[in-house]
């Protein structure tokens, strides 16, 4: 009976351990304040848009504020998008479709990229925040991205503003809202 219940503890302790090992990513931030909880819920936001290259398969979430704002037509339309206005990108390391050769589908997670709209937080670059979270597939955890990243990322919630001031007339938004 002793052996029995020592067993249920032992089990249990390493249960807890691991449940408590397991990593939370809402609790990442990149330094300047953009957090991976400010983007809760991404995964089920609408999609924007999908793209491929050779290195990485990609599909664009948006949430309600920034899907309705491509609706109205924006950035085409010339305003800004909203305060609010949200979008996810989500990489993968692509592979052949193992039923339908032709197709190139989504393999190992890479990273998630988010950018937020919010004027006054982020005044010195365009009116964005933009943080990188790459993902360690053994330890299934999530890390801020830094220069050692591919492609390199500043490690702030600045980081992808250089290269979004080449669409500065669109918002800083080089994504395109598709036909549906």
């Amino acid at each position: 009976m002793k052996t029995r219940m020592l067993i249920g503890l032992l089990s249990f302790v390493v249960l807890a351990g691991l449940v408590l090992a397991a990593q939370d990513k809402y609790t990442l931030k990149v330094p300047g304040g953009l957090a991976f909880s400010e983007f809760r819920g991404y995964e089920a936001w609408q999609t924007i848009s999908v793209s491929r290259n050779e290195k990485v398969v990609t599909t664009i979430l948006g949430n309600p504020a920034m899907i309705n704002a491509f609706q109205l037509g924006i950035p085409g339309n010339g305003k800004p998008f909203p305060d609010g206005a949200k979008m996810a990108k989500i990489h993968w390391t692509p592979k052949q479709n193992e039923f339908f050769p032709g197709t190139t589908v989504p393999d190992k997670l890479a990273n998630v990229d988010f950018m937020v709209k919010d004027a006054k937080r982020f005044a010195d670059s365009g009116g964005w925040g933009y943080a990188v979270f790459d993902y360690d597939t053994t330890s299934d955890t999530f890390k801020p991205g830094t220069l050692a990243s591919v492609p390199p990322q500043g490690n702030d919630a600045r980081c992808g503003f250089a290269c979004h001031t080449q669409v500065k007339t669109r918002d800083y938004v080089f994504t395109n809202y598709g036909k549906r």
